[in-house]
């Protein structure tokens, strides 16, 4: 059924973007695979408890109930699936397991963002170093690459360094947490006045600078160098570095930023997070991160894992449509089945035309710009 209310040409766009968008996963499911992984599929409805560990305000879920009354939601997220099912399959470790599909999120209205999602991504569980962090952002990178986009930003962060350095500002817990939001918050009044009492500690010209402590990644390590030393924050500072110099390595052509006044991406991460951009659009192409408890969350066992997904509507959107190139009808007769497939395999972009009138067939070939291709003249 036609949309009428699409513009004129909007259809055949649409049919090209959907073409392009099955290229772009089928390129990185062929990725995957050349790198060792292998496909996990997940269902699309799960239980709700699956997903608890999500920040709700930014994953809130469609809900629907059972026959039995137990809530379900089409899921927002593919990280806890495949989280579950390692859990309850008993899968042998390590593992790298990839997938692909839709995921589901209620937005706001107005808010320009949409409610599905299309993600393909990779889980490495099994391995602690940081090996398996730079295989994700190398995944992510050449996959970009290979989309022919250039010039990629790599904005690292960490879930634990806003708490350790709060941990060790010896505040009572309801004043660290304040601290925390007033932060992440950007609220620059609230944080002044929780600071206050500290600024003549050695905390104190590092506080001043913390709610700006993003951007240039040498520039930031700077402030940082002016906290004192932390036992607990070494090994932080030590994997955005070696990261860091491994993307500038790896990818000379790519930019490398650090955040560190933000809260975790994700309740759920326990370690270095890393999200990919490009100057066209602040939406992200990439995102992931470690997560070393969240099997936790489905068995007993705490389980080293860290993963990346690609938003694959943003990668559609930063790809170049194909030129336009006329497509072939071919008009024939019923009884002209068998030679109509031979003309449609030797003739590239090209359509079999179902329609049994030729007149019918030539209007439609000057809609579209096809070239019409009548096999009924070759009948003598």
């Amino acid at each position: 059924m036609k949309n009428k209310n699409l513009p004129s040409g909007t259809r055949d766009e649409l049919g090209v973007q959907a073409e392009v968008k099955e290229s772009i996963e089928n390129k990185l499911f062929k990725s995957f695979r050349n790198r060792g992984f292998r496909k996990l599929t997940t269902p699309v409805l799960e239980y709700s408890d699956v997903f608890q560990p999500l920040n709700a305000d930014n994953y809130r879920p469609y809900q629907l109930l059972d026959d039995q009354g137990e809530p379900l939601v089409l899921r927002p997220d593919l990280t806890l699936p495949v989280a579950r099912v390692m859990a309850t399959t008993g899968v042998d470790l390590p593992v790298k397991w990839y997938y692909g599909g839709d995921v589901f999120r209620v937005k706001k209205q107005l808010s320009g963002s949409y409610n599905q999602l299309t993600q393909a991504g990779i889980e490495i569980v099994g391995y602690r170093g940081l090996k398996a962090d730079w295989e994700c952002l190398d995944v992510a990178l050449s996959g970009c690459r290979e989309m022919t986009i250039k010039n990629v930003t790599v904005e690292l962060s960490h879930a634990k360094f806003v708490a350790v350095v709060v941990d060790q500002l010896g505040l009572p817990e309801t004043t660290g947490d304040s601290l925390k939001q007033a932060l992440f918050n950007k609220d620059l009044s609230k944080f002044d006045s929780l600071i206050a009492p500290l600024k003549q500690s050695d905390f104190g010209d590092f506080l001043q600078e913390w709610p700006w402590l993003f951007g240039d990644f040498d520039q930031v390590m700077k402030v940082v160098d002016r906290l004192p030393e932390i036992p607990a924050l070494q090994p932080i500072i030590s994997d955005l570095q070696s990261t860091a110099q491994f993307i500038n390595e790896m990818y000379p052509d790519d930019t490398v930023t650090v955040d560190l006044s933000i809260p975790s991406p994700q309740q759920y991460y326990t370690g270095m997070a890393f999200r990919g951009f490009t100057e066209q659009s602040a939406d992200y192409l990439f995102s992931g991160g470690r997560y070393d408890d969240l099997l936790t969350n489905f068995q007993k066992v705490k389980t080293s894992a860290v993963g990346v997904a690609f938003d694959v509507d943003s990668l559609v959107e930063r790809t170049a449509l194909p030129a336009d190139t006329p497509q072939s009808l071919i008009f024939f007769n019923d009884d002209q089945w068998e030679a109509a497939v031979e003309m449609l395999a030797k003739t590239p972009n090209s359509t079999l035309c179902l329609t049994d009138d030729r007149e019918a067939a030539k209007r439609l070939a000057a809609g579209n710009g096809s070239q019409l291709i009548d096999l009924t003249k070759q009948v003598k």
